[in-house]
């Protein structure tokens, strides 16, 4: 393998993306990876991932999809992690005084 060839691949294809963090869709290979699995990586590893046949760039519905799902799960996590903090004091009751009889 020609190194300065697949470092320059890995440039040009790391020009061609817009933004600090790219999200990308994982493509099958022979090594076991899984097809279709949604992630945010930094532009670098995007560019080798997308170089090496491993992965390719999401669509832009793709990654808006990957977005609103992640802001939900954060959203659910807060939730059960409010719900975890919620603290409940029982006061006992006082014995109230009974009123004295006249006579």
């Amino acid at each position: 393998m020609d190194l300065k060839s697949y470092y320059a691949k890995i440039r040009e294809t790391e020009q061609l993306l817009d933004g600090e963090h790219v999200v990308i869709v994982s493509l099958a290979t022979s090594e076991g990876g899984k097809a279709g699995v949604r992630t945010e990586v930094p532009r670098a590893i995007a560019a080798k991932l997308i170089t090496e046949g491993r992965a390719r760039a999401a669509s832009d519905e793709e990654a808006i999809e990957f977005y609103d799902r992640q802001r939900d799960a954060k959203e659910r996590y807060d939730r059960e992690e409010a719900a975890r903090r919620l603290q409940v004091v029982l006061i006992p009751p006082t014995e109230t005084a009974k009123p004295k009889e006249r006579s």
